[in-house]
């Protein structure tokens, strides 16, 4: 990757193959894949293991047990709403009855124009990328949040997520798709577009002190920041997930992957609490670009320093 700013470029192939798309057509003219109207299906799991693909009544126990059916139904429910990516988490949220209380929220009405970066700490998992497309996208459709893989399974999200692996380190085909993603998130950004990013790179974890904390934020994703020099707006998540999910986090991680959907339904009926920053300028991150470290915890701390300023905003 050149380590230079990133420009902006011709889109007119990117709204080729948005027009494409809205035709049914691939760019290159092909009919496109029909969209999937369930995130995971018997099929999907005969590729995950073929012993398990064998039993489908084991399989449908667990669809329950994981809350995967229920997963499948909200989707179903939601895949045709119009407005895109947009449409579909709005209309997910008002299905499970979750509101969002928003300080702040006149930052999100006057966005900067063109590129711009979003930075959150990533504490609820899958809802902090369902609930940041309802923020942002919501305003700019053609934003889009960098996601563990997973989510890709997801199909009235895809148009507004990038996948990557956050496990890429030792498996190349992992890397590929962790690169590809990289790549997706420069070309977002030269096209004038804007992207979030959880620079954690994975849901945070309960510290020896007890409390909720995002892991260490990845350099890849710092220097990625700081080689695109367009405003940032940090947003932070109030709250955390359930006491059990959070032991799983430091126990049986690969456990708590498969408990998310089931901690989406846990908070029905709850509001999120959400505090957005004021835009960083690039001529205040400057100051902070002696080195990658001090830049990244620039961004941290000001990440995190909302907490606070969303608390006493709320005692008022």
């Amino acid at each position: 990757m050149e380590n230079q700013d990133i420009k902006q470029e011709n889109t007119g192939s990117v709204d080729k193959t948005a027009a494409s798309a809205a035709a049914g057509t691939t760019a290159e003219g092909n009919a496109a894949e029909p969209v999937k109207r369930v995130v995971l299906d018997i099929e999907d799991i005969r590729k995950v293991s073929p012993w398990l693909g064998r039993h489908p009544k084991l399989v449908h126990r667990l669809f329950r047990f994981l809350s995967f059916d229920k997963v499948n139904a909200l989707h179903e429910h939601n895949i045709d709403n119009p407005g895109g990516g947009p449409g579909f988490v709005r209309g997910m949220l008002e299905e499970l009855d979750i509101k969002l209380k928003i300080d702040n929220e006149e930052v999100l009405d006057k966005l900067p124009e063109g590129a711009f970066v979003t930075v959150s700490n990533h504490h609820f998992g899958a809802l902090d990328g369902i609930i940041l497309i309802d923020l942002v996208a919501s305003r700019r459709p053609k934003y889009k949040v960098m996601v563990n893989m997973v989510l890709n399974h997801i199909a009235g999200m895809r148009p507004n997520f990038i996948a990557v692996d956050p496990m890429a380190s030792a498996d190349p085909k992992k890397k590929a798709v962790s690169m590809k993603g990289i790549k997706e998130a420069i070309k977002q950004v030269r096209s004038g577009e804007p992207v979030g990013f959880f620079p954690a790179g994975a849901v945070a974890k309960v510290n020896w002190r007890g409390r909720l904390t995002d892991r260490e934020w990845q350099a890849n994703i710092i220097r990625l920041i700081e080689q695109f020099k367009v405003p940032v707006i940090p947003i932070f998540f109030h709250g955390s997930q359930s006491w059990w999910f959070n032991f799983l986090g430091v126990t049986f991680w690969q456990l708590r992957t498969l408990r998310h959907p089931a901690e989406v339904f846990r908070k029905r009926h709850k509001t999120f609490h959400i505090t957005v920053g004021e835009p960083i300028t690039v001529e205040e991150q400057m100051k902070h670009m002696g080195s990658q470290k001090e830049f990244g915890d620039f961004l941290r701390e000001r990440t995190y320093g909302l907490r606070e300023i969303g608390r006493k905003m709320n005692k008022k």
